[in-house]
């Protein structure tokens, strides 16, 4: 019996481990550091150019639309400085003599009597200011074009790095799903494990094209409004600062929040998945009986459970964004109120606080925009977490212990013999499935494995094709430890019929070919010739090329088995493993495929897997197994002489 114990979902994950997370996902961005590298350099170029808008604008208010802001002892005068190179200042000046005055080396006109001029006039000696505004208003929009153009070619850039990221994690997560042994797959569902290659993976985007990016353009216009501010007014900055310690607070609160949250929420995404895989595969059976009603009280439940967590975070985001939003207005009231005091007594100019104001609603920007990236870092992480559980499972298929023979020695090296030697194996520490298995079987004779379910039979197989290693004892092929073979060369020279035969989505022609093989038409035929499954094929629409559906479910169960034993002929194998070939058949189906095993194990080792003992009455050797240990062995006849457990195995058969 399998236990949970390869199940990774709940486990409790070490909040310290976000920083080796991040270092982890390095070696997927290693590849395309130049365009990461470029996109950073674009945020650097776009950030400034941020910062240069709201000073434009106080460029545009001192200089040309309120020049200058002067006190005088008494009462407060605010002049509008005039050029020398006026064309119009001689007629006005000279039409009105007592309102222009030289002033600090050049001529200027107070605001007051500015209004008493006529609009003309009015419009003729600020004419430089009009020419001065058209080209900064030229400059702002040149710069939002510079912005657009930018943005353009940074966001392109960095989707581009982000989906080749993707496209490499997702292949390194299914290549490592592929290479993981049996063992994983019986702890963990389906469902789950889909969970980590498409949502999981789909998160892992968002944290290298929002997060990534942003993340540099909001830590540079932070710094970049700090400075500028500091500049400009170091006492108005400091006192717009003051809320800062409110701000800090308040993230440090939502940080510890979220991330809880955004656990358990890839905790039951992953379950619903779980769930809904489950509810496909054995559809027929919550129909058979009627677990409907029950079946959909639990995906209520995990569904509710889903949405109690994501209500959790709308909360959490519902307190702190209002929240950073209210402490920028109480940023921006101080500012206006120290600002204007500043103004009045003639220590600040109005494009100046024009342009703090700005600055401070651009400097809470990015920590709203910093807040909803931690959000989505967090979600990242948290399927960064489960990712990486996959990848460093230690359940992978067994490699060779040392150098063995290379696939084309093995191949063509002719197998003389294969020998079990003591061996004991335990999926669980302290429950062994196998104990000190001995035996030696001879090429081209067939050995059957029976004895009551649960005995060890298929797990017997699973030894031999080295899905895993023995706890104890020595399996040889060849008389070499098949610790020392290559697993994929030693699968190639082995094939396996099981009860229920998988085929997979594709044509006929496709499940039947191997990988990297190119067969002729006329050879594939044969091999259904052989396989008793040729008018099968001849009966379908396309024939080799007609489509099947998942698991091949348009098909019959006896048609699959036949098309799975057409696929066994076509590796033209040395090895044959038959576990229950013949289950579940109708008695005429069942006679095709004992034709077609037949030419199939003629001259091949065999290893016959069956609870039907009248399949096994022709093996050269019948292994009887009963909790995990070889209690009888011989030929059938010999077995029916001695009357002990195989008697009568066969006496309750009939």
């Amino acid at each position: 019996m399998q236990h949970d114990i390869g199940y990774f979902e709940e486990g409790q994950l070490d909040k310290r481990r976000d920083l080796r997370l991040l270092g982890r996902l390095l070696p997927f961005l290693s590849p395309y550091r130049a365009m990461l590298t470029a996109s950073i350099g674009l945020v650097m170029l776009i950030t400034v150019l941020d910062l240069t808008l709201p000073y434009l604008t106080k460029m545009a208010i001192d200089r040309y639309i309120v020049p200058q802001h002067t006190t005088t002892a008494t009462r407060e005068i605010r002049w509008l400085m005039l050029t020398d190179d006026n064309p119009a200042l001689p007629a006005i000046r000279a039409r009105h003599p007592q309102m222009l005055v030289n002033r600090n080396g050049g001529w200027a006109i107070t605001y007051r009597d500015l209004a008493r001029l006529t609009p003309e006039e009015q419009r003729q000696l600020r004419a430089p200011h009009l020419s001065g505004l058209a080209w900064i208003a030229a400059a702002y929009l040149l710069l939002i074009l510079m912005n657009f153009l930018f943005n353009f070619i940074q966001r392109v850039a960095m989707e581009k790095a982000g989906h080749r990221v993707m496209h490499d994690l997702r292949l390194a997560i299914f290549a490592r799903m592929q290479a993981l042994s049996m063992t994983f797959f019986a702890r963990n569902p389906v469902g789950r494990l889909v969970t980590r290659v498409t949502n999981d993976v789909q998160n892992m985007h968002e944290l290298f094209t929002s997060v990534l990016s942003m993340l540099f353009k909001d830590i540079f216009l932070l710094l970049g409004i700090g400075i500028v501010l500091l500049t400009m007014n170091w006492r108005l900055a400091l006192a717009a600062f003051a809320v800062l310690p409110l701000v800090a607070l308040a993230s440090w609160w939502f940080s510890r929040r979220v991330r809880d949250v955004f656990r358990l929420l890839r905790v039951k995404v992953a379950e619903i998945n779980t769930l809904f895989a489950e509810t496909i595969g054995g559809i027929r059976v919550i129909q058979a009986f009627r677990r409907e009603t029950d079946n959909e009280k639990r995906f209520r439940g995990l569904n509710h459970e889903n949405y109690r967590a994501g209500m959790e975070q709308i909360h959490i985001l519902a307190i702190f964004m209002p929240l950073v939003e209210v402490l920028g207005v109480v940023t921006v009231a101080i500012v206006i109120l120290y600002g204007g005091d500043r103004i009045l007594s003639g220590e600040m100019t109005l494009g100046m606080l024009v342009a703090f104001i700005s600055y401070m609603r651009m400097f809470f920007r990015p920590i709203r925009d910093l807040s909803e990236k931690y959000n989505l870092l967090q979600n990242a992480l948290a399927s960064a977490e489960r990712i990486f559980l996959v990848m460093d499972s230690p359940e992978r298929q067994p490699r060779p212990d040392h150098p063995g023979p290379s696939h084309a020695t093995f191949r063509d090296e002719p197998l003389t013999h294969i020998a079990f030697e003591g061996v004991s194996f335990s999926y669980i520490s302290g429950e062994p499935v196998l104990r000190d298995i001995s035996f030696e079987v001879q090429a081209g004779r067939t050995v059957a494995l029976v004895g009551p379910t649960g005995s060890g039979k298929t797990t017997l197989t699973q030894l031999l094709g080295r899905f895993h290693l023995p706890g104890a004892g020595i399996i040889r092929i060849n008389g070499r430890d098949i610790r020392a073979w290559n697993p994929e060369a030693l699968r190639r020279r082995m094939a396996v019929v099981m009860q229920d035969p998988f085929l997979f989505s594709g044509s006929i022609r496709a499940n039947i070919i191997p990988e990297g093989e190119d067969l002729s038409t006329d050879t594939l035929r044969e091999i259904l010739a052989e396989a008793n499954c040729l008018d099968i094929v001849d009966r379908l629409p396309q024939g080799l090329d007609t489509p099947l559906s998942e698991r091949g479910a348009s098909l019959s169960s006896g048609e699959r088995q036949l098309l799975s034993i057409a696929r066994a002929f076509a590796r033209r194998p040395d090895i044959i493993i038959l576990d229950e070939a013949t289950s579940y058949i109708d008695s005429e189906t069942e006679n095709r495929i004992q034709e077609a095993l037949g030419r199939l194990t003629t001259g091949r080792t065999t290893f016959l897997v069956a609870h039907r003992l009248s399949t096994v009455v022709q093996a050269d050797q019948i292994l009887v197994l009963h909790h995990g240990k070889i209690i009888e062995s011989g030929g059938h006849a010999d077995l029916m002489d001695r009357q002990g457990f195989y008697y009568r195995l066969q006496r309750l058969q009939g």
